[in-house]
């Protein structure tokens, strides 16, 4: 090697050394960590999203919540992508933006498979199949056998809402059908929201819903839960199986919301370790735990490595899950 690359080289690992080191330094200065949430105030992510930036205040300093939704999340996560590498710009991965969307969406900001360095998993929410119960009662179906029975035998009579083409809700009922090897109607709505009033109006036969939207009608008796998606059953719901252990028709069957932390691509190792090192500890704080459970939302923490693993199994298996479903958004 010649010495005009020898000092390029030295040169090129001046300047990560500096970078990485401006950095940390930012951070310790007290510099304020900007997350962006790719969703409007106020959700389960959003919430979320703040209680942790409450816990790291001593380890990280002030971390300040950014929302920027639209475009099913995909506004947000590219302004993830695009920021720039220092660890002062995180945000949030969610299974729309960062599972569903790549296949969903005929155009796309960002690659969710190159663009982030992921930080750790937050939360898990298992998503339940529901029925109006009073619906549910007057079809005497008790359980996913009934549903799936009643099905066979009255073709083309039953629906489903969801809160819209290419939703968790509408690739749930897709891959549900599919496994149970039946038919019913989708019926998209505007919003998760509408589509769960539609099923208590009797509009819609069932929905597979996030668990806590659901629950809260669920404990007063006018929806009735059949079955979890997750390949566990909930400590929320007892007595209620998941689906997965319903049948071998539907061994392996797993469909929960997810969402975590992730950084720009390039942001070096040592500031991925540091955010994962702090976010963990207010992950498995006993507090942390506590006000997730009045969400329903389970706390993950993983290491980076876990989380990037974890997010590429689930654009693979959505990839499948969308292309059947047959939804796109152009």
């Amino acid at each position: 090697m010649n010495r005009r690359n020898l000092i390029l080289l030295a040169s090129a690992a001046a300047t990560a050394t500096v970078f990485s080191s401006s950095a940390a330094w930012a951070q310790d200065a007290g510099q304020p960590i900007r997350l962006i949430v790719p969703y409007a105030p106020g959700g389960p992510i959003d919430v979320t999203a703040r209680a942790l930036a409450e816990r790291v205040r001593d380890s990280l300093g002030t971390v300040i919540i950014d929302n920027k939704g639209g475009a099913g999340g995909n506004i947000g996560a590219d302004a993830i992508a695009k920021a720039a590498p220092d660890g002062l710009t995180i945000g949030i991965a969610a299974t729309a933006t960062h599972a569903v969307n790549p296949w969903l969406y005929a155009r796309m900001p960002y690659d969710a498979g190159k663009d982030f360095a992921g930080i750790t998993q937050m939360v898990r929410v298992p998503n339940v199949l529901v029925m109006n119960a009073a619906k549910a009662e007057q079809l005497k179906i008790h359980s996913v056998a009934d549903l799936i029975a009643y099905a066979k035998a009255n073709p083309a009579k039953l629906n489903y809402g969801s809160g819209g083409n290419g939703s968790a809700g509408h690739l749930a009922g897709e891959m549900f059908k599919q496994r149970a090897g039946i038919y019913a109607l989708h019926i998209p709505y505007r919003g998760a929201n509408p589509a769960q009033l539609a099923l208590l109006a009797g509009e819609v036969d069932f929905n597979i819903d996030n668990l806590a939207a659901a629950a809260p009608n669920i404990r007063a008796g006018k929806l009735k839960a059949l079955a979890v998606t997750s390949l566990d059953a909930s400590a929320s719901l007892p007595g209620v199986p998941p689906l997965a252990a319903t049948s071998a028709t539907f061994k392996g069957f797993s469909i929960d919301t997810w969402w975590g932390l992730v950084a720009p691509a390039a942001t070096p190792k040592p500031i991925i370790d540091k955010l994962n090192k702090a976010f963990v500890a207010a992950l498995n704080a006993p507090e942390t735990k506590t006000r997730f459970a009045a969400l329903l939302a389970e706390p993950v923490a993983t290491t980076p490595q876990q989380f990037d693993g974890f997010m590429a199994s689930e654009r693979a298996k959505y990839q499948q899950v969308v292309k059947a479903s047959g939804a796109k958004v152009d």
